[in-house]
């Protein structure tokens, strides 16, 4: 096989998530790696899935030689940069029986239900603090666009046969969860918590030191070779390698199966009076109805972090400033705080910051061998990557340990996926979607009639089979 280069993420800000974590529980670096060194098994990556994938094959096999390789510090990329959501597949029912079908729909939901108890668990038994709070994900309809995302979700649970999973609040009972007057009604799944993203992966990082793991930190993988792994001062030689890139694997293995385009999130001063005011205290993570969707959280000290997914795409799937940098995305975030959640306009930005999401062409992550290797993936979490990460250890490591079980026949793998169009259509048709789905949202949110150049950028999406956005 040829070698392939990975290109390591690239220098953005730090998230508030981060710098908070770093304060509360100072840890220092792992050195890089230097020189040669022979395991049983190497990951590439460590995010949530890479630890998650470690813990998972340390608890499964002790005696197993395991070094995982990260490019910067853990806790940098988009792991410690989400809003993070975490949850499972239940949100997801439409989009799980139009890719899946309705048996492996409610296969993977089921699946996904051990996710909250699952990460709980183990920070139970870690004593470790990640500001988790089951509060359930809310999800909100604030203009008559948004009406037809929160009929589809009643009409999938209905059709499954799972109502309890996603229950109707008319706008009273909504008005009691969070009081906005954008708000026309909403969809509350009890499978939903919140946590702060940089801690969970900073405790995870703990975790697989403690276990065992040889974790590797600013070691960037220039080329992957079947049981071979080069970094910029040394290498690895293991029979088994687990490539968790996530945005940086869109390029390879997973070319043309995903895209990536960034997210960008505000958050705001610590406002707990007025999260009394809005009746918005029962720790609820909210994302509204937009194809650009708004996904929003409160915090322990009450702050509230408003995210817009309406960043930048990166031509050929790069991580570069577009991505990590996007201003307007940031902007549009602020905006949405103020259009979404009145009574907190003229709360202070207290920091703003932006992240990478993989997006899967069905929005639905891939998990898999490369032919004829044993080099296993996994990616294309398309903005719920929080929990089904969790998900995604327990399938790597059965992968790896080459294990037909519950994990390695979920629907996720090996599974068909379509294609995307080459670049550079796929750069410049995401360009045009991109801009018509933003201006017939914007227009809408506004209550003006959109434009006719709009409409139809928008509606490519169906005839060039884009991923744009995340629903």
């Amino acid at each position: 096989m040829r070698a392939r280069s990975l290109t390591p993420p690239l220098p953005s800000r730090q998230s508030w998530w981060l710098e908070e974590a770093q304060r509360s529980r100072p840890d220092a670096l792992e050195p890089p790696l230097q020189g040669r060194l022979e395991v049983d098994l190497a990951i590439v990556g460590g995010g949530y899935t890479g630890l998650w994938t470690a813990l998972a094959l340390r608890e499964r096999d002790p005696a197993l030689g395991i070094a995982l390789l990260e490019a910067r510090e853990i806790g940098d990329g988009p792991s410690g940069r989400n809003g993070g959501f975490l949850h499972g597949y239940w949100s997801s029912l439409p989009t799980l029986r139009r890719v899946l079908g309705d048996g492996a729909a409610l296969q993977l939901a089921h699946a996904s239900s051990r996710i909250v108890p699952g990460v709980g668990a183990f920070l139970q038994q870690r004593g470790e603090d990640v500001w988790l709070r089951r509060g359930g994900l809310l999800k909100v309809a604030a203009t008559a666009a948004e009406d037809d995302a929160l009929r589809r979700s009643l009409e999938a649970a209905r059709a499954l046969g799972v109502e309890e999973e996603a229950l109707e609040l008319t706008p009273d009972e909504l008005r009691r969860r969070i009081d906005s007057p954008r708000f026309r009604g909403g969809v509350f799944y009890r499978d939903g918590a919140a946590v702060q993203p940089a801690r969970l992966a900073l405790a995870l990082k703990r975790a697989a030191r403690d276990a065992g793991v040889q974790l590797f930190e600013r070691t960037p993988v220039r080329h992957v070779r079947p049981g071979e792994l080069e970094s910029v001062s040394g290498s690895v030689r293991a029979a088994e390698l687990i490539l968790a890139l996530n945005a940086w694997g869109t390029g390879w293995p997973l070319d043309r199966r995903q895209t990536t385009f960034g997210s960008a999130v505000v958050l705001t001063e610590p406002v707990p009076e007025l999260l009394e005011q809005i009746g918005w205290t029962g720790g609820e993570a909210i994302t509204d109805g937009r194809m650009f969707l708004h996904y929003f959280r409160t915090t322990p000290d009450g702050r509230v972090l408003m995210g817009s997914g309406s960043g930048r795409l990166a031509f050929g799937g790069r991580v570069g400033a577009e991505v990590l940098d996007d201003v307007a995305a940031e902007a549009r975030a602020h905006a949405g705080l103020r259009t979404l959640l009145p009574a907190l306009a003229d709360a202070r930005i207290d920091a703003r910051w932006c992240g990478p999401i993989d997006v899967s062409a069905d929005r639905l992550p891939r998990f898999g061998t490369v032919p004829g290797t044993r080099i296993h993936y996994g990616a294309g979490y398309s903005g719920n990557g929080v929990g089904p990460s969790w998900l995604g250890g327990q399938i790597l490591a059965s992968l790896a340990l080459d294990s037909r079980d519950e994990w390695s026949t979920l629907p996720l793998v090996e599974r068909p996926a379509r294609r995307l169009p080459p670049e550079p259509f796929r750069y410049i048709g995401g360009r045009l979607v991109r801009w018509g789905t933003l201006s017939l949202e914007e227009a809408i949110g506004a209550g003006r009639r959109p434009s006719a150049a709009a409409r139809a950028a928008a509606a490519l999406p169906r005839l060039l089979r884009m991923p744009i956005g995340v629903r």
